[in-house]
This record gives structure tokens, sequence and C-alpha cells, in this order.
């Protein structure tokens, strides 16, 4: 199973990956005025937005798990949970990883949910650095609501 593009008829797919995800590792970790904006349709819209940053794997229509980069930020990483434990969302994260370099990026970074254990595990074993703590600016409905994360960053640069 090879990383692929994502394709524009898997938006509403990968959006209930990603509602569902984020359900279970964000939801009960972050606040109720952030959760009550990520809705299935918010997902799915960004999803359209940010189309050509997005890499999955897994049939067409049934993902497996997301890679999404945005600017030199590892933007979204997700997988399905019949997918974790599989490799899968390392597959996903080295390839998005190969993609920031590809862009030019040196020193990538991402935000982790502050208690986001398992995702927090997960990166460091991937060899990204928790660099300390930074204010996430999330866009929503109601304007940008302000999320302190853990900050991780990893040298991305082509050997």
């Amino acid at each position: 199973m090879q990383v692929r593009q994502a394709d524009t008829r898997e938006i509403d797919a990968l959006a209930r990956l990603w509602h569902d995800g984020w359900q279970d590792a964000h939801a009960a970790i972050l606040p109720v005025e952030l959760a009550r904006h990520r809705t299935l349709a918010s997902f799915a819209r960004r999803l359209a937005c940010g189309l050509p940053m997005v890499r999955t794997l897994g049939p067409m229509g049934q993902p497996l798990g997301f890679a999404m980069i945005q600017s030199d930020e590892m933007y979204q990483l997700y997988a399905a949970p019949a997918a974790r434990g599989t490799g899968i969302a390392a597959r996903l994260l080295a390839d998005a990883e190969t993609r920031l370099a590809d862009a030019g990026v040196t020193r990538a970074w991402l935000a982790c949910a502050i208690g986001n254990e398992r995702a927090a595990r997960f990166y460091t074993r991937q060899g990204w650095t928790r660099v300390g703590n930074m204010i996430n600016r999330l866009d929503t409905p109601d304007g940008m609501f302000e999320l302190e994360v853990w900050r991780y960053e990893k040298t991305v640069a082509h050997a």
C-alpha cells in the first residue's frame, strides 16, 4: 500500500476519519469552546481547502489515515483506529517530512495538544523533539482561538 495524494472524492471519508480521531484524542482534554467548532462539516471544509497538501493511504474512499502539511508545519496526522499500531502513521509522517524537505523546509514543527500523551510518545519515537509550549492560533467561526500546545520540531532537510 503506497502513500498517495488524497482525492476530492475522499473528502467525506477523510473528514469522518479526522472528526472521529479528533474526538478520540482531544474532546476530553481541550476546552469545550473549541470542541463545539470541531464538527464533521468543519473538518470537511478544512480538507477541501487544504487537499493539495493531504496525502493518504488505503483504498480509494476508505482511507486508513492521512497527513496534511502547511508551510513549514506538519499540520495534521490521523490514523483510523483499525490502523493504529500497523506503521501507517509512521509512513504518513515520513512522507510528510519528505514533502516538507522537498519544499525547502529545514526545520519543521508541529503542535500537539497538551495531555495527548499517545501522540507525544509517537512523535518522540519518530525523532521529533518537544521544544516547549507555544500559543497556537486556531481559526474558528467566532474568530481566533488561542490554545497553549506542546511544540515539537525536527530537522527534515535532505541529507
